[in-house]
């Protein structure tokens, strides 16, 4: 049995009086007690204090003592082989790492408005924005690597089985993502993709969305891009689409803006269609039916830049959409504005939600109080 809160006791103390003393040691295994050794010489008992901070149940760890009692075992020195995984755990539980549950096998609360990345059933990270860090497995294998607002997944890391990670984007952010292959995927407010941290050599490259994203997918004739949202499955070789498929939405609709796409569904599999750039496909979720249409692509594009765009759009239609981008809960008791019909553009860079609303404000009357995150129309 480890024991965390002897060693978070005795790093303390160790960092309150600049020494280690052999006498406070005693009620700590071998293991822990080279690690304070270990830490002290390595000048990093605050950043292993940080880590035990965040390091929440027993499981966790003896997963962590069991990591540096195996390291022990090699012939080469401890010190090297436990600081270069300690190094590792402290960065990332410095830089947001944590796991689902808390000690009594309970779900840890997440805040909505984190980026969080799911590399297992019980091991979450948090992503911030700004921050720049390597993305490592459960087995400590390096991934990739985070800087600023996306993660570039290594095309060579040490991965021969097909592993995922889930990545959600809460309302009001967005983020990126370059898969293994090179392909790059903007993510939108409220959106979820399940991928593959690494493509195989054999089969199609697949992943899966809830929500909103533009692909640029990278050109490989020998395995071609399947994205499956519920029942839609869109295939390419190498292009540029953008894909909306949200749960409330009553379609899912595809966007081509170059090369060419095949969508098809689950439902009707004979009812698939070709779209060719400019061209949106609409599959509808309760008729079953796939419609195409000619479309200008900025129109539906644009929110990678942060610019939202509505044409002919009723409110109600428009509200939904606000929400995501701006992260707010919109009420509206105006039954006249619900279905009246609208043009605007915003940017969610430039625009704060009550600029917008003093916007709509000016093409529809109306009155309106925003408390918090909440938008209450009159």
């Amino acid at each position: 049995m480890y024991h965390k809160e002897q060693l978070k006791s005795v790093l303390i103390e160790v960092g309150k009086s600049g020494k280690v003393d052999p006498g406070t040691l005693g009620s700590l295994t071998e293991a822990e007690r080279e690690a304070v050794y270990t830490l002290y010489g390595e000048n990093l008992i605050s950043e292993a204090l940080l880590f035990l901070e965040e390091l929440d149940t027993e499981e966790e760890w003896r997963q962590f003592m069991k990591k540096t009692v195996n390291s022990r075992k090699r012939p080469v020195s401890f010190i090297k082989p436990v600081m270069k995984y300690a190094a590792v755990l402290v960065s990332f539980l410095a830089l947001g790492y944590f796991f689902f549950q808390d000690k009594d096998g309970k779900s840890a609360p997440i805040e909505a408005t984190a980026i969080k990345l799911k590399m297992g059933e019980n091991n979450v990270k948090v992503l911030q924005k700004g921050q720049s860090q390597q993305i490592v497995s459960n087995t400590g294998k390096v991934l990739g690597v985070q800087k600023g607002d996306k993660i570039t997944y290594k095309v060579d890391s040490e991965i021969d089985e097909l592993v995922y990670n889930e990545l959600e984007i809460p309302f009001g952010k967005i983020f990126n993502v370059e898969l293994s292959d090179g392909t790059v995927v903007h993510l939108n407010s409220g959106t979820k993709i399940k991928y593959p941290v690494k493509f195989l050599k054999e089969g199609k490259r697949e992943v899966f969305l809830e929500g909103e994203a533009y692909f640029k997918v990278a050109k490989d004739a020998d395995h071609p891009f399947v994205v499956h949202a519920n029942e839609v499955a869109v295939e390419v070789l190498g292009t540029e689409f953008n894909l909306t498929s949200y749960d409330e939405d009553a379609e899912i609709n595809t966007v081509l803006v170059e090369g060419s796409v095949s969508m098809g569904n689950s439902v009707k599999p004979e009812d698939h269609i070709i779209l060719t750039p400019g061209t949106k496909g609409t599959w509808d979720k309760n008729s079953h039916v796939t419609n195409t249409e000619n479309v200008d692509v900025g129109l539906y594009t644009g929110w990678v830049s942060g610019e939202i765009v509505f044409r002919n759009t009723m409110f109600s239609a428009m509200q939904k959409r606000l929400e995501r981008s701006y992260n707010v809960s919109i009420t509206n008791y105006n039954t006249m504005l619900a279905n009246k019909v609208l043009n605007a553009r915003f940017n969610v860079n430039v625009e704060t939600i009550d600029d917008v609303m003093k916007s709509i404000g000016e093409i529809y009357p109306l009155k309106y109080e925003i408390r918090d995150k909440e938008v209450i129309i009159q």
